[in-house]
């Protein structure tokens, strides 16, 4: 996504998930400082409370990012390595 400074982007949630694209559309903006800031509707779709961790996932060429709440990450138990 680049987090370059007024970015906009469209937020969606999706099976637990938070979905952020880049979107000349959107409503929501990066920071002048380069932070996205999740909106408290946004937060309270996925159960995400202040100081909650995230596992977040990026696909930079598609201006993609995806929040993965505590509880989206519980859902799927720990990550093993395989044989």
């Amino acid at each position: 996504m680049g987090r370059v400074p007024g970015t906009r982007l469209h937020i969606h949630e999706g099976a637990g998930l938070v979905v952020l694209r880049a979107d000349r559309q959107g409503v929501f903006t990066v920071t002048g400082q380069g932070h996205l800031r999740l909106p408290a509707a946004v937060r309270q779709w996925c159960g995400l409370a202040a100081g909650d961790r995230v596992l977040l996932a990026a696909c930079p060429a598609e201006g993609l990012l995806v929040v993965h709440p505590p509880a989206a990450v519980e859902r799927h138990g720990p990550v093993r390595p395989r044989d």
